[in-house]
């Protein structure tokens, strides 16, 4: 017998029930991660956690399948935030502080509320790319993993690797009895060799991408947001141990001079590139070096720069110089051309905030098309799993957010979605 689940915009309700028979979708529109243009009155037949099929029409259901009237809404793959931080939110001043008080279990718990947001917000999938914890993070991985709370797919960067007195440097700040000197294993390298030790380090701990800080950036409690900060050999050897251990290198980057050295070593991509020139957008192009722009931190610690009691007086100017510049520095790579995969930096930004970058963007000038395929196929291209996620196809996982609307004729519909489906898991929404 089939049974039918209508879904009314005013009464909709937050669920998590997994259907193990086959459940099928009637979506009125479909933006498949893939295609150009919007498909009409399509069924997406799911059967467990993957897409089994897609048929035009609304197909009728077999006893025991589920149907999902999604006729007034706009379908599209389960979006991938490529640049989040699900151990903190920042909030200064305290948030500058807790790392003296918060113990890893607290993270964790904590964090579980931040993972709960962003997969609400429509993001099925994140890369975590750096965090203060590692415990924290991996626990959290685990547990979304075996179902025990809900939240992303998480791809985990681990702890940061930064040189000495970088952005990612874990003592920057504190007074100088309590400092001592980390080393590879704490995140902080200063040769080829130890480059070598900090990757490996990372495989141990069981993270899923190297991320580097190889500028100066803006909330570390050091001067410079955007000298660069890895010479030419260490860059080269981290890219070569990551390549060992089938990693994917990203770096944190503002400054022009350490975005080049970082292209040319082969990084796979550069995150923020506040201050890119023509000269690294057209290496960025030449070495097929994706960009993830992050505009959403970039407004975020701008606002912060002009409150005088929130931001450290060392991070309050890289802040405000800083943080404008990012959406600018987006539209000009977009228009030359630069690979673009979407991330918001969340955790600066505020967690379930994600979808804001859809609208960052298509203001700065991308089409709402690129902007959904930079959270989809793009993304997914770069983290190196095209093959089972990013777009609405035979065999993909059963990834899916649905939204009332038509993204392409109002953008902003983005930011509510009505249901998200993680796995063949469905969430539906109250708003």
């Amino acid at each position: 017998m089939k049974q039918l689940i209508k879904f009314s915009v005013l009464a909709l309700v937050l669920s998590g029930e997994t259907h193990g028979a086959d459940t099928i979708i009637h979506a009125g529109k479909l933006i498949d991660g893939v295609s150009n243009s919007v498909r009409t009155d399509v069924s997406i037949v799911l059967s467990g956690d993957r897409i089994d099929s897609v048929e035009e029409g609304w197909i009728a259901a077999s006893q025991g399948e589920t149907v999902v009237d999604l006729t007034n809404h706009t379908v599209m793959p389960g979006f991938i935030d490529m640049h989040v931080h699900l151990d903190g939110e920042l909030d200064p001043p305290g948030s500058y502080s807790e790392g003296f008080y918060m113990n890893s279990a607290d993270l964790a718990l904590r964090a579980t509320v931040y993972a709960s947001r962003t997969l609400r917000a429509g993001f099925t999938t994140v890369r975590d790319l750096g965090t203060s914890d590692v415990d924290a993070i991996r626990a959290l991985r685990t547990a979304i993993n075996s179902g025990l709370v809900e939240g992303p797919r998480i791809y985990m960067a681990g702890k940061a690797i930064a040189t000495t007195g970088g952005h990612a440097d874990p003592t920057n700040g504190i007074r100088s009895d309590l400092r001592q000197d980390p080393g590879p294993k704490e995140g902080v390298i200063n040769s080829a060799d130890e480059a070598y030790k900090a990757v490996r380090q990372r495989y141990k701990d069981g993270s899923d991408v190297i991320k580097l800080t190889v500028t100066g950036g803006v909330l570390s409690l050091a001067k410079s947001g955007d000298n660069p900060q890895f010479t030419v050999d260490e860059l080269q050897a981290v890219v070569a141990a990551a390549k060992d251990y089938n990693f994917k290198v990203a770096v944190h980057a503002h400054g022009a001079e350490g975005m080049k050295r970082a292209v040319k070593a082969g990084v796979d991509s550069v995150e923020h590139g506040t201050y890119m020139d023509d000269e690294t957008m057209a290496l960025m192009k030449a070495h097929g070096t994706w960009y993830v722009p992050t505009i959403s931190a970039g407004k975020w610690v701008a606002e912060l720069a002009e409150q005088d009691d929130k931001l450290p007086a060392v991070v309050r100017p890289k802040a405000a110089a800083v943080g404008p510049l990012i959406q600018d520095t987006f539209a000009r790579a977009y228009a030359e051309g630069v690979k673009i995969a979407f991330g918001t930096d969340a955790g600066v930004a505020p967690h379930g905030r994600n979808a804001d970058e859809f609208v960052y963007m298509v203001e700065a000038g991308m089409s709402v098309m690129d902007a959904i395929k930079s959270a989809t196929m793009n993304a997914a291209t770069l983290l190196g799993q095209d093959t089972i996620m990013g777009s609405v196809e035979r065999g993909k996982l059963a990834d899916l957010v649905a939204v009332v609307g038509d993204p392409t004729e109002d953008v902003r519909v983005l930011l509510s979605p009505a249901m998200v489906i993680k796995g063949g898991e469905i969430y539906t929404i109250a708003h």
